[in-house]
């Protein structure tokens, strides 16, 4: 297993409060990691800490084995970094921004770039501050595919994106992903697309990692049951996630086989229990996380 980035013993505090505490984590050659969790949970604070932006209050992030504070620009040539979709430098046109950033990218595709742009039906004289969001978004694809970056770091990627132009952006990005061997952590709100993208996923609790498993795994095992029961209240049971009351009937999520969740609600005289499969990634995670 080579791991092309690695964070290990990750501890962040702002000012007294905690935003996890030992965090560890890897990210394999070839995989495409994506990470969710609630607004709070530091997200984008690690996606700060692996660019070298954020110093850890403990602990260390690597990239190709070197600590990602000490990155030589050769290092960093290598790296192909996405934050909200944005672009700097909307001053320039199409044409300007290429070639400004072309300097700094001794493997320069100027080719990759243009391509997506004409079948864009941008013109390249255009100015990046007189487009739309969703325009931008594929601006800054074209850039990253001229890169031609070993690995990607992409931080809520869809941000400001309508449903068609999320759909080119992912499309484009894992046709250029799979045809490279490229190495991808990101991050989205749209959970989504995520799932149309990702080989594992990795959930942010507050002050944790929560979870981190493959993501086929996780749709295949992991079921909402639905059940009927007098009880007032319910605890919490090891091996049955946020189990809880809605309407007039009690739900609860669990990877465990369905024989089992029957026995451990017995105990509470649970009634009728239905087994929900198919769940999608999004419904995963509030399964996961709760609704609030």
């Amino acid at each position: 297993m080579n791991e092309i980035i690695r964070c290990e013993n990750i501890s962040q505090y702002y000012g007294d409060k905690l935003v996890y505490k030992n965090i560890n984590f890897g990210v394999e050659e070839g995989k495409i990691l994506g990470l969710l969790g609630k607004n709070g949970t530091g997200k984008t604070t690690i996606i700060n800490i692996l660019n070298g932006y954020l110093t850890p209050t403990e602990g260390r992030c690597t990239i190709f084995g070197h600590d990602v504070r000490n990155l030589t620009p050769n290092d960093k040539a290598r790296i192909g970094l996405l934050l909200e979709g944005h672009v700097q430098y909307t001053f320039f046109n199409v044409n300007q921004i290429e070639r400004f950033y072309s300097r700094f990218y001794p493997n320069w595709n100027a080719d990759a770039y243009y391509d997506l742009i004409k079948q864009l039906h941008i013109s390249e004289h255009q100015r990046i501050a007189s487009m739309s969001c969703g325009q931008r978004s594929q601006v800054a694809l074209g850039l990253i595919f001229a890169q031609n970056p070993e690995v990607l770091i992409l931080d809520d990627f869809s941000m400001g994106l309508d449903p068609g132009y999320r759909r080119l952006f992912i499309e484009r990005l894992l046709e250029f992903v799979r045809n490279g061997k490229k190495t991808v952590f990101l991050t989205s709100h749209i959970i989504q697309d995520m799932e149309m993208l990702i080989d594992d996923c990795m959930v942010f609790d507050y002050g944790r990692v929560l979870l981190h498993k493959p993501t086929a795994e996780i749709m295949n095992t992991f079921r909402r049951y639905t059940f009927d029961s007098e009880c007032d209240a319910i605890p919490h049971i090891v091996g049955l996630w946020h189990t809880a009351r809605v309407g007039k009937q009690w739900e609860t999520y669990s990877f465990l086989s369905e024989e089992m969740v029957h026995s451990l609600l017995e105990e509470y005289a649970a009634r009728n229990i239905v087994c929900h499969s198919n769940l999608s990634l999004e419904d995963a995670f509030i399964g996961l996380t709760g609704k609030y």
